[in-house]
């Protein structure tokens, strides 16, 4: 259930926040991205929780299978997930094409290669954000229950959320900041269509959150 809530909360985040070239009213774009938004939170959800309903289901309690499960595998299934929400639910972006503009913001063209590099760039980031976030607090607590800092199940529980409130904070804006919001992208990766109707050698594109 929480990982539901979390991938609902990311998925409506990406949502509001995409390229809006492509318009509700011409594609019925809003139903798609509601059924596809709602398909990959199922999924993400579901994926994210099976190895701890398969080591329950078996009874696999021992130190390794603990580790992997509880330790090692939440960081990356959540980065992994996050970045197939994100992708999903701005599919049409790279079906339908996002507008590219000229150096003075003139636009040339809807080009579905840029919508392309937009979602796959915030996909990269988005995986980057939350994986990070998700491992690092991990590695920090390991040490801190081995070198035994925290005396009650209370402590300890406040330091893991201490620890991944600050990591949040400071990996939001290296996300962020890792491709630049408005994306540039050359002559040679564009459509023809585009290219015949101007000689500009560089075009940008709005990549979205």
């Amino acid at each position: 259930f929480l990982q539901f809530v979390f991938h609902t909360y990311t998925t409506a985040f990406t949502l509001i926040n995409g390229n809006g070239t492509t318009k509700a009213e011409e594609y019925s774009l809003q139903q798609k991205q509601i059924f596809c938004g709602l398909g990959a939170i199922s999924y993400a959800a579901c994926v994210g929780a099976l190895p701890l309903v398969f080591m329950n289901r078996y009874t696999l309690k021992g130190p390794l299978t603990q580790l992997v499960v509880r330790q090692l595998l939440p960081a990356p299934l959540f980065g992994l997930m996050s970045a197939f929400t994100a992708a999903v639910v701005r599919s049409p972006e790279f079906e339908n094409g996002i507008q590219v503009m000229d150096r003075n913001g003139n636009v040339v063209g809807v080009s579905k290669k840029a919508g392309e590099k937009a979602v796959r760039e915030t996909a990269w980031s988005r995986a980057v954000l939350f994986g990070t976030t998700f491992f690092l607090p991990t590695l920090l607590m390991s040490f801190v229950e081995r070198a035994k800092l925290a005396k009650t199940s209370h402590a300890l529980a406040s330091m893991r959320m201490i620890a991944i409130t600050s990591v949040l904070a400071g990996m939001l804006p290296v996300s962020l900041s890792m491709y630049p919001q408005c994306g540039e992208i050359k002559r040679a990766d564009l459509e023809p269509e585009i290219l015949a109707s101007t000689e500009e050698t560089e075009f940008f594109y709005n990549r979205g959150i």
